[in-house]
């Protein structure tokens, strides 16, 4: 193949790559957006993250079972397993929960910047528990990012104090159980792939999600107004099934490190939406934090 064909298939690949992050970034971003719209009617968290996993959960099982009718496909260890159980229930299914539960109280725009701060999570986690070093740049990160948060919590506190801590802690503990997921999977991943343990963690999150649902409500609380069906699927396939994916072939073609680069849109992208489709706030305040935390953010992501 000539060489100026090759720089073209690369052109094109990079181009495409950076729209599936883009895409992704924003599908991701639409979650917080569509579960505000759903608390407009008469539903709670767990009945929601039950129709979000029930929309959800047949493209997973797809996925999981054409892994399993490969021949050549490594079964899973005793260890594999467990650590897919344990890492579905943290990643997937608590951390959804909880933040789906402090969405009820706090607005989409701080909730997407908070979950923003999980790299910083992990950086935390791992000098606190795994013993890694943390030098100046990221100790400075660090400042830039929670420094930002409390300029966004100030503004917001002056609105709606009511149970706003209750909300921000309750999203904090998401992002931290989110951050303890993504510092366990390196390994598991490497080893079986990432759509096979993202298929099968979703799987271990659905079965969470429906056995509580199972024994804390009735049946019936399925039955719930007709818009909160439509924004539960919709939520299913553009904030949970096509991002995943996209992220995946994003970074297939362009790299972890400029993919999560470009999923830094996703706060700008949901305090947009949250603006025009839910009428929040958009403030200098807001924005000043924003860029406090983008910029901590970011720093860490580019190291």
């Amino acid at each position: 193949m000539p060489s100026h064909s090759l720089q073209h298939l690369s052109s094109r690949q990079y181009f495409s790559g950076y729209c599936l992050a883009v895409l992704a970034a924003v599908g991701f971003s639409t979650k917080a957006i569509l579960v505000k719209l759903c608390y407009a009617y008469p539903v709670d968290a767990t009945t929601l993250l039950a129709l979000r996993m029930l929309f959800s959960v047949p493209v997973f099982l797809l996925i999981a079972l054409r892994h399993g009718w490969k021949n050549r496909q490594t079964p899973l260890s005793r260890a594999d397993k467990l650590a897919v159980l344990l890492l579905g229930l943290s990643g997937y299914y608590l951390s959804s929960l909880l933040d789906f539960m402090g969405l009820q109280y706090i607005s989409a725009s701080l909730e997407r910047l908070i979950l923003f701060l999980y790299p910083t999570f992990v950086v935390l986690i791992s000098m606190l528990f795994l013993g890694k070093p943390c030098g100046k740049k990221e100790l400075l990160a660090l400042l830039l990012s929670y420094a930002g948060i409390v300029v966004v919590f100030y503004a917001e506190l002056n609105v709606q104090a009511g149970q706003l801590w209750l909300g921000a802690g309750l999203v904090f503990a998401s992002t931290l159980s989110f951050a303890a997921y993504l510092i366990g999977t390196g390994q598991i991943v490497a080893r079986i792939g990432t759509s096979r343990f993202t298929a099968y963690a979703m799987l271990v999150a659905s079965v969470a999600t429906v056995l509580q649902f199972a024994f804390t409500h009735p049946w019936q609380a399925l039955l719930v107004p007709k818009p909160v069906y439509e924004y539960s699927m919709w939520m299913a396939l553009i904030a949970t099934v096509l991002p995943v994916f996209m992220l995946s072939a994003a970074i297939n073609r362009i790299g972890s490190s400029r993919a999560s680069l470009i999923g830094s849109l996703g706060p700008v992208a949901t305090l947009c939406m949250a603006n025009q489709i839910l009428g929040e706030a958009l403030t200098l305040v807001q924005m000043a934090g924003l860029v406090l935390v983008m910029a901590g953010v970011l720093s860490l992501s580019r190291r």
